[in-house]
């Protein structure tokens, strides 16, 4: 009898822990696929330019900080020097897109000249993190048929432009997203500044208290597939809250 007891017990906890461990996965699978819906929740996409360099590892923990997803729009050139930055990109679930091999202007370039600029970059990358970026971004904004062409994915260019690179001013950067940026847009900066780094917590806190959420490219325009060889400047069109 006090063998059949003890049986019974050990049956009852251990189905309650396997209960408990199925509803907590389902509960953790639920958190995990549960999407944000750019259509109907304020959403912007902070890209990040030219980089890795040595000061995008201080923009990681910023972010994980955070808990903020972005988009790094990586130089292959500077991928080839600092592959380790990239693969913490990817590993902390940012987006990796290709900015060409050495930033020219692309519409200067023979159409064979524009095509090595994106394959460099593109096994830069999947060298670094195993897989090629899923969008392009022209350096300079500058593109022709060739670029389209050549590019071979969706262009995903920008439409609210921090000037950054002309602007070393953090609180004017900071200023200048939260002035300008409407849900669907996507923001300009670059990792390769300083000021531009330091403008970042600034930048999340003024969005958030506004209701922003912040959100890769990819999720922006989701569930929506961007037009290949087609520039894209913002989602804004998509927000009917």
């Amino acid at each position: 009898m006090h063998r059949r007891l003890v049986v019974s017990l050990v049956t009852a906890a251990l189905c309650a822990t396997t209960l408990t461990g199925a509803a907590g996965a389902a509960s953790a699978a639920g958190s995990a696929s549960a999407a944000v819906n750019c259509r109907k929740v304020k959403c912007v996409a902070l890209t990040f330019d030219d980089g890795p360099v040595a000061d995008t590892q201080r923009l990681l923990r910023i972010l994980k900080d955070r808990n903020v997803k972005a988009t790094f729009y990586v130089v292959g050139s500077n991928v080839q020097r600092n592959p380790a930055v990239v693969r913490a990109e990817a590993q902390a679930g940012h987006q990796i897109g290709n900015h060409s091999w050495g930033h020219a202007d692309l519409t200067k370039l023979s159409a064979a000249k524009v095509r090595s600029q994106f394959s460099r970059t593109d096994a830069a990358v999947r060298k670094a993190i195993g897989r090629n970026p899923t969008t392009v971004r022209a350096p300079y904004g500058a593109n022709n048929a060739t670029v389209r062409r050549a590019a071979g994915r969706p262009l995903v260019h920008w439409s609210v432009d921090t000037l950054d690179w002309k602007y070393r001013d953090s609180a004017r950067i900071v200023r200048t997203v939260t002035a300008q940026t409407r849900p669907g847009d996507i923001v300009l900066l670059h990792d390769i500044h300083r000021t531009t780094v330091s403008a970042v917590p600034g930048i999340i806190a003024a969005l958030k208290a506004r209701g922003y959420h912040f959100v890769t490219v990819d999720q922006l325009f989701a569930p929506a597939r961007l037009p290949v060889g087609k520039v894209t400047y913002s989602n804004r069109a998509a927000y009917r809250p």
